[in-house]
């Protein structure tokens, strides 16, 4: 994890999605909140091809930071805040 270059995109998207009704558009299928957002959705906020965003949402998602959740043919991530709090816990430690 510490190997991997911090991006201000995935800043952006970890920001964003702590509040995702107050930062994307609504659904038509799933809560954003209970759900998360789709990837196509946070690529277009981004103002990135689905592709790229694709590449920071799967790096996020290994790290543990989202949770990613299929629902039909589509990806949708949330954050995870308990393992975001555990890594602010290793870092507040001088981890």
């Amino acid at each position: 994890m510490l190997r991997t270059p911090v991006s201000e995109r995935r800043l952006d998207i970890l920001e964003w999605l702590k509040e995702p009704s107050r930062h994307f558009p609504p659904q038509r299928r799933g809560d954003p909140v209970e759900d998360g957002v789709p990837a196509d959705v946070i690529a277009t906020k981004l103002g990135v091809r689905r592709q790229v965003a694709d590449t920071h949402l799967v790096l996020l998602a290994h790290l543990g930071v989202l949770r990613a959740k299929r629902i039909r043919r589509r990806t949708y991530y949330r954050r995870d805040e308990m393992r975001i709090a555990e890594v602010a816990r290793m870092f507040d430690k001088g981890w």
